[in-house]
């Protein structure tokens, strides 16, 4: 069995019923639980974790979306900080960015495929990471 690192977006897609991407998001987590562990990690854990006004709701809603757990490595946070490295040297000026770089670096050492609706950036920086975008994306 597999498994898919699901991106903040996608979650934040279902959870607030987004009228573009609701049924996109949940159509692909449905698909890809058949046959994979759907995951999350600290970073997305701490960007979900404004929308709720306690932890025990987030866990709530974790568990209900059957969503497995990866923690980070130190290999994996390098990784993450000389991709960010290229990205700034590139004139990358965006600040709300390194989390981003954290996803896919997981995703990148722990071979996981990548559930987001953002595939520019994990494309330019881990294009070795097997993505699960929108057909427009």
């Amino acid at each position: 069995m597999g498994r898919v690192l699901v991106d903040t977006n996608v979650l934040i897609d279902i959870l607030q019923r987004d009228p573009v991407w609701f049924e996109w998001s949940v159509d692909q987590m449905a698909l890809h639980s058949m046959a994979n562990e759907l995951c999350i990690n600290p970073i997305i854990y701490a960007e979900l974790a404004q929308r709720f006004e306690s932890r025990v709701q987030l866990d709530r809603v974790v568990s209900k979306l059957k969503l497995g757990w990866l923690e980070m490595d130190r290999d994996t946070l390098y990784v993450a900080s000389q991709a960010f490295a290229v990205y700034r040297s590139r004139a990358g000026s965006k600040g709300n960015v390194l989390a981003d770089f954290f996803i896919g670096a997981q995703a990148l050492q722990q071979r996981c495929k990548l559930l987001t609706r953002d595939g520019k950036r994990y494309r330019t920086y881990f294009p070795s990471v097997e993505l699960i975008v929108p057909a427009v994306n």
